[in-house]
């Protein structure tokens, strides 16, 4: 390994290690599913906005699905109403944390995705905090499908809602987020020349 000497003493010190192949593809598939769910998340709330007046109900496939323009000022699929600046602080640091300290220990795919649908369903709502009336922080959350016997919900609560029931899937299962499994850690403990390819069959 190439050595760096350090100004203070000239003393040799490691050069800083380049962040893995692997990793990069993992965030770029993290970063586009984040930008497709985010893009599909605001466009549809775009188009309820702009061709339905608040209220408005459509029958798309009767009984079963509807469209139902309301404005959210709760958390996802309608709750806490009265608690707005809450959700979005709680919203603001749970994106800050997946994006800051979650992203780098990528070394699963499966992770790369669930983590990606996580950020697009957050960014999404968030963005409707932060920009929609009545006030900065305090905005209302587009809302608008309906289905018999539920709340009403947007394209950010089912990425939300189906990232959160991967990660849960992928912890039950001992998937771990650097891509290693619960399981194996006292083996590789024990072997350290065991192979190293496991790591990237993880990614699979």
């Amino acid at each position: 390994m190439e050595k760096e000497t350090d100004p203070t003493d000239g003393a040799p010190r490691p050069a800083a290690p380049a962040r893995s192949p692997l990793l990069r593809r993992l965030l770029f598939v993290s970063v586009a599913v984040a930008l497709v769910g985010y893009a599909l998340d605001q466009y549809t709330k775009h188009l309820v906005v702009t061709r339905m007046y608040e209220g408005q109900i459509i029958d798309v496939f009767p009984p079963l699905l509807r469209w139902y323009s309301i404005r959210n000022p709760g958390a996802a699929f309608s709750m806490g109403a009265d608690s707005t600046w809450i959700f979005t602080i709680i919203q603001a640091v749970v994106l800050l944390y997946v994006v800051v300290f979650l992203l780098r220990k990528l070394g699963s795919r499966p992770w790369a995705l669930a983590l990606g649908g996580l950020i697009g369903g957050v960014a999404g709502n968030l963005t409707d905090r932060i920009f929609r009336p009545p006030s900065f922080g305090h905005g209302h959350v587009v809302d608008f499908i309906a289905l018999p016997n539920f709340a009403i919900f947007n394209v950010a609560d089912m990425l939300i809602v189906c990232s959160m029931i991967g990660i849960c899937l992928l912890m039950f299962t001992g998937r771990e987020i650097g891509g290693g499994r619960v399981g194996n850690n006292k083996k590789h403990a024990s072997d350290p020349a065991a192979d190293e390819s496991n790591t990237e069959g993880e990614a699979t």
